[in-house]
């Protein structure tokens, strides 16, 4: 009897340590999944903020914690059910829908583009409210192509990885990266109540400190709202120049990484020249193919309803 106990003891002490190597295993293939898909939390940090602008002060936390929700219900309750069934079952379609939404993202960051270039955006800033209903509801569809990208980053660093393996370590990745874009935006927006905060303090220190960070977030938010449209151009570009490649047609890829390798001999700053390169081109590929759906979709059929107003006159 006590023979068994022991045994049944030492049975219980493997299963635990088995259960604690598997959860630092998680936690490392979490870690290393998490740090790959960094390149698109930037870009998802970079997006967001613009979706405020011209809220009341008030109202931005509850609106980007909509925004927060909204994003996570992306990556629970739609990607990351069907990435892991697509993987285990249909691995190939992984790489055409994610390319469907890379072009969405580069019509959005057109889109943008185009508003400034014609005037339109100064026009639709000066009219009523902000509809909050839509602002929610376009940094949603804009978050899932973002989200969709990490989640499939994150799946490609962990795809030799058991079933329930892969979805423990999505589900902590889509956790953990949520938390981290949307505390930091919250940050970013919040800035000048900060600000507002240490310039009503005694010490003269922080009240220009407070002052400087007044002053600085309506610039620190334009720079970031610019950044989020060449975010998405970049982003969207990315994903049309690997998929593309990845799909069998090899010659754009094959040029983007040629200008890569000449710059990349470079001493001490060559990583970062090729690292340039490939943004720079991807940029351009997204602004190429944004614009082609943006001409399609508003353009063009501006232009025809303006010519056959004309022709009735």
């Amino acid at each position: 009897m006590a023979g068994g106990l022991v045994a049944l003891l030492d049975d219980i002490a493997a299963l635990v340590k088995l259960a604690a190597a598997s959860v630092d295993d998680v936690g490392a293939a979490a870690a290393k999944a998490s740090v790959k898909a960094t390149g698109v939390v930037v870009d998802d940090t970079a997006v967001t903020p613009r979706y405020v602008q011209g809220l009341a002060p008030e109202r931005e936390l509850p609106i980007i914690k909509r925004i927060a929700l909204g994003s996570l219900r992306n990556k629970l309750l739609i990607i990351l059910p069907v990435i892991m069934v697509l993987s285990q079952f249909l691995p190939w379609l992984l790489t055409p829908i994610l390319m469907v939404g890379g072009a969405y993202l580069a019509y959005e960051g057109a889109e943008k583009v185009w508003e400034i270039v014609a005037g339109h955006e100064e026009e639709e800033a000066e009219v009523g409210e902000v509809d909050e209903k839509a602002v929610v509801s376009g940094a949603i569809r804009t978050d899932f192509i973002l989200s969709a990208e990490i989640m499939v980053i994150a799946l490609n660093e962990v795809d030799t990885e058991p079933f329930v393996s892969r979805l423990i370590i999505l589900v902590i990745v889509a956790l953990l990266i949520t938390a981290l874009v949307y505390g930091v935006v919250g940050l970013i927006v919040k800035m000048d109540d900060v600000g507002l905060h240490l310039a009503e303090r005694e010490s003269g220190a922080s009240q220009r400190i407070g002052r400087g960070l007044v002053k600085a977030m309506p610039k620190l938010l334009s720079v970031l709202s610019t950044v989020g449209i060449a975010a998405m151009l970049w982003v969207g570009g990315h994903i049309l120049l690997v998929g593309v490649d990845e799909l069998g047609w090899h010659a754009l890829y094959d040029v983007v990484h040629h200008l890569e390798e000449g710059v990349s001999g470079v001493a001490g700053i060559g990583g970062f020249l090729a690292w340039v390169v490939n943004t720079l081109a991807s940029a351009l590929i997204g602004l190429v193919v944004g614009a082609v759906v943006v001409a399609v979709l508003h353009v063009l059929p501006r232009r025809k309803k303006h010519d056959e107003a004309a022709a009735t006159h």
